[in-house]
């Protein structure tokens, strides 16, 4: 052992690390020997170590089987300084088999260090192992030491930055796609905070303990805090810029020509465009300790995010002008009966109430509300003399009156639109009845869909509640009176319920949207 680092003894004493390299997460170096006297040597000659602003932390076993046990309970070892000759002549190279076949561990680097070179060839072992670096402990002085350390801990780190970005590329992929899900704007920019915040937490070499978050929106004279987290969380009820510390205010009311930025003290923020006069900003800080490959995986998720952003806006712009015309078609066929647009509105929210209690997805209750105003779409093709009749209708006009369900889904069946399918079945269904006695096809039960269950259930609260051509409005005593009586007969019991249930909010419903009638939609009785 005197050979080894023969000149450890020219080592200067330096002055301690410095703090703020002492409080960094550390390299783990891995030292297998069976020699005590190695280790100390080790300990030596590295002792003020310092990589890439970060410190070495030794860590010794005096074995194979010792370093199995280590590699289990560390897995982020950076470089072994592996000795060959220990229980058996072959422990160290049966280790390396382990580490690179077993563990499948290939980012570790391994400098394999004897004092029995015949034991173990350098050509040979070279050939056949996974090793990285092979030193004879006669000639690894602290100076090649020292320079196979730097060597090491730099392909370690190239090979770890690669890796992690990766699986920060896959993550983002995922998340990308996840983002997707979200419905509406504030959905969606908490979608993507929550997805941003779980990529910085993946990262391995960095502890963002300290992650701040907002989501505000901003127009031209309010900013509302919409979300916040951390040391923000009680700005949740701000209403105001002059509500928030300047320092934050300048940082949120900070505009960029890019549609995000990522600053180098530590904070970015995401902008998403909702129109002219109004945007949303997503808000983070406490980001101090990102690396290179950090900064880029979130510039990459951020661009994905803003892309995604407007390619939803467009879409639900494309949307609501296609719903904006179911609405005018349903107001269309209301005005022609002499009736009140207002009434498609009503009937259209009271549905998606009614869906939402009935336990229907988001999904399905807005399928409801934007086909719901097609329910009397087939009256556009009866007559006018029917249509607008003041009196009870005569057998032969009733009979016409019964054909608007059918007509109805005639009009809208072979549309491959979603909405429009849905409005289809909802003209077709929405004048049966539970007990087997409407029409068009007298069907019983729930083998009437539920969408023209629902619509016939807020269709005629609507309607009874309402002024027409042909009868003043019921009160509404009148009107819960006779859907006590018709529970189980003409509606679904279970949706009469949940009717009584939610009065209060369907009554704000008819509330919000009268008009000069109160209502609109028809008596279950006279009119069809």
């Amino acid at each position: 052992m005197s050979l080894l680092f023969a000149d450890t003894s020219k080592v200067e004493v330096t002055k301690p690390l410095s703090p703020t390299v002492a409080q960094k997460a550390p390299w783990k170096v891995l030292v297998v020997d069976d020699e005590p006297e190695v280790h100390a040597v080790t300990r030596l000659a590295l002792h003020d170590f310092v990589f890439s602003s970060r410190p070495l932390q030794l860590i010794s076993g005096y074995s194979a089987k010792d370093a199995r046990v280590l590699l289990k309970e560390h897995a982020d070892i950076a470089v072994i300084l592996l000795d060959v000759v220990m229980e058996t002549d072959h422990a160290g190279l049966d280790l390396v088999h382990h580490i690179r076949e077993e563990l499948g561990n290939s980012a570790v680097r391994i400098i394999l260090r004897t004092g029995q070179a015949g034991q173990a060839p350098q050509r040979n072992v070279i050939a056949n192992y996974d090793i990285n670096d092979y030193k004879e402990k006669t000639e690894l002085t602290s100076l090649r030491l020292f320079t196979s350390m730097h060597s090491s801990l730099r392909s370690y780190r190239d090979i770890i930055e690669l890796e992690e970005g990766k699986r920060g590329l896959e993550n983002i992929i995922g998340a990308t796609a996840h983002i997707f899900e979200y419905r509406s704007i504030i959905s969606f920019a908490e979608g993507a905070l929550e997805q941003l915040v779980s990529l910085l937490l993946a990262r391995k070499n960095h502890e963002l303990t300290n992650i701040n978050s907002l989501i505000v929106k901003i127009n031209k004279d309010t900013l509302v805090v919409l979300s916040a987290s951390g040391t923000y969380r009680n700005l949740k009820s701000v209403q105001s810029p002059a509500d928030l510390p300047v320092g934050l205010r300048d940082r949120l009311l900070h505009r960029s020509d890019k549609p995000h930025t990522i600053h180098s003290d530590g904070w970015l923020h995401l902008c998403l465009n909702e129109d002219a006069e109004s945007h949303h900003l997503i808000f983070i800080d406490g980001l101090q300790e990102l690396s290179k490959t950090d900064i880029n995986l979130i510039d990459l998720f951020l661009r994905n995010v803003s892309i995604t952003f407007d390619n939803l806006a467009l879409q639900r712009e494309v949307e609501e002008t296609q719903r904006e015309i179911v609405y005018r078609l349903g107001e269309a066929v209301e005005s022609r009966s002499k009736e009140t647009g207002n009434h498609v509105k009503r009937v259209a929210k009271i549905s998606r109430l009614l869906a939402e209690k009935y336990g229907m997805s988001p999904e399905q209750a807005d399928i409801i509300l934007y086909a719901s105003p097609l329910h009397d779409i087939g009256k556009i093709a009866i007559p006018d003399a029917i249509l607008n009749k003041p009196g009870k209708l005569n057998a032969e006009e009733w009979e016409i009156m019964q054909t608007h369900a059918i007509l109805g889904y005639d009009m809208l069946k072979s549309s491959n639109r979603q909405i429009l399918k849905a409005g289809a079945i909802i003209a077709r269904d929405h004048h049966e009845k539970w007990n087997g006695k409407g029409y068009p096809a007298g069907k019983t039960g729930e083998d009437i869909d539920i969408m023209g269950r629902i619509t016939a259930v807020a269709d005629v609260f609507d309607a009874l509640g309402s002024d027409r051509c042909y009868k003043q409005a019921w009160p509404i005593e009148k009107v819960l009176a006779l859907f006590r009586e018709e529970r189980g007969e003409h509606f679904d019991p279970r949706l009469v319920d949940l009717l009584f249930e939610n009065l209060e909010d369907v009554c704000a419903i008819r509330e919000q949207h009268s008009d000069e009638y109160l209502g609109d939609a028809e008596t279950p009785a006279a009119q069809g």
